[in-house]
């Protein structure tokens, strides 16, 4: 598992800041992924519900209202510029 979101500070348009449980921080600018958000995601397409955004610490992430979250793994490779991690497959069990 990678390091989840302990911050989220915003920087305007579509632009997150984020901090990691390592410690680390990246940008995340999501300007050109707003064409493709759609069904719940396509409202955030408002930059003043953009602007909404905070950390659940839950599940590790950013949210917004709605029930709106990202995959943290994700926020991670783009924020760190680094490829997302291959998970192995795992072989269902029989019993």
């Amino acid at each position: 598992m990678l390091p989840r979101i302990t911050q989220v500070r915003y920087l305007g348009d579509y632009r997150l800041e984020l901090t990691f449980t390592t410690g680390e921080h990246g940008q995340v600018d999501f300007s050109t992924d707003m064409q493709r958000f759609s069904g719940v995601l396509a409202a955030l397409r408002d930059k003043t519900m953009f602007a909404q955004v905070y950390v659940d610490p839950e599940a590790g992430t950013i949210a917004w209202p709605g029930d709106i979250d990202l995959d943290p793994d994700v926020l991670y490779a783009r924020a760190m510029g680094a490829p997302l991690p291959a998970f192995a497959a795992q072989p269902a069990q029989t019993q």
